[in-house]
């Protein structure tokens, strides 16, 4: 492996949210900071949207693990679950071993009875559910109804939400018009500038070891961002392959002709490049059917 070629204890660009690598680029930070206020603040939904790949996951461990010790985190990774498997799941990270058996109404005393203890041992307890986005809408609705559980001081239970921008479309459903509504903070992660692009791989190269100087060409740092879209999951694969590119050639630097053919060999940069050209066409044709009817 390239490694030891440049210097690095560990590969710097894997795909696995490890907060380690966590970069503080404006919007994630704000993203962070949002949520860090939100949950301090007591609020009952918290709703963290962005598209594929832009560090919804990383975000999401890096802020339970800035929690301070008064909060009792939960964690769903996958609430692709029908109600009853979600207060299952609930129940689980709760602590709690219910029977197999148990009925709907007794499962969530027990949930309440368990929120009423930690309250009064002065925890909050978050629930914070990854790629939301996938919850059928009973699920949906069932998180509403979690979120009654409360004592007349304060909500038992605080729900952050993070998911791709499908979240979105479904809360806009009439069906389901009442969760929305209690959505009180909500952010939009989305991709890196080029400016933040070059931080971040000198970021994420540092915590990996690297004791040298610009690994990344200026033109490497720039063709990296269009393959990408300043997108960090596919900036990471690119990276990771234009570094081999350059380990196998026994280089130094990463240069532009390695990142292109990164790019040239990653099946998602190319979907990426058709759907953008796709919208491009389809803009053109918009500005031109509009040129026509005025033309008329």
């Amino acid at each position: 492996m390239y490694m030891n070629h440049f210097g690095l204890r560990e590969p710097p660009f894997g795909i696995t949210p490890d907060t380690s690598y966590y970069f503080a680029a404006p919007a994630s930070q704000e993203a962070l900071n949002t949520l860090l206020i939100a949950a301090n603040n007591g609020e009952g939904f918290i709703k963290i949207t962005g598209e594929v790949g832009t560090g919804k996951t990383l975000l999401c461990r890096k802020f339970m693990a800035s929690l301070g010790s008064d909060f009792f985190t939960a964690y769903i990774p996958n609430p692709l679950l029908e109600p009853r498997a979600l207060m299952l799941a609930l129940a689980e990270e709760l602590e709690l071993t219910p029977e197999k058996d148990i009925d709907q109404h007794q499962l969530l005393k027990s949930i309440n009875h368990r929120l009423l203890l930690l309250a009064r041992a002065g925890k909050t307890v978050l629930l914070c559910l990854d790629e939301a986005q996938a919850m059928p809408l009973e699920t949906l609705e069932a998180l509403r109804l979690l979120t009654n559980l409360e004592t007349e001081k304060r909500k038992l239970l605080q729900i952050v939400l993070f998911g791709q921008p499908e979240l979105n479309r479904k809360l806009q459903l009439e069906s389901i018009r009442q969760l929305a509504q209690r959505i009180t903070f909500h952010y939009h992660l989305g991709p890196l500038s080029r400016d933040d692009l070059e931080f971040y791989l000198s970021h994420r190269l540092n915590v990996a070891g690297y004791p040298g100087g610009r690994l990344f060409a200026r033109d490497a740092v720039k063709v990296l961002h269009a393959a990408s879209g300043g997108v960090p999951r596919l900036a990471n694969i690119l990276a990771h392959k234009a570094l081999m590119l350059a380990y196998g050639e026994g280089r130094q630097q990463v240069c532009a002709r390695h990142v292109r053919a990164a790019a040239r060999d990653t099946v998602a940069v190319r979907r990426s490049v058709m759907r953008w050209t796709w919208q491009v066409a389809l803009g053109v044709v918009a500005v031109a059917s509009l040129f026509g009817v005025y033309l008329i």
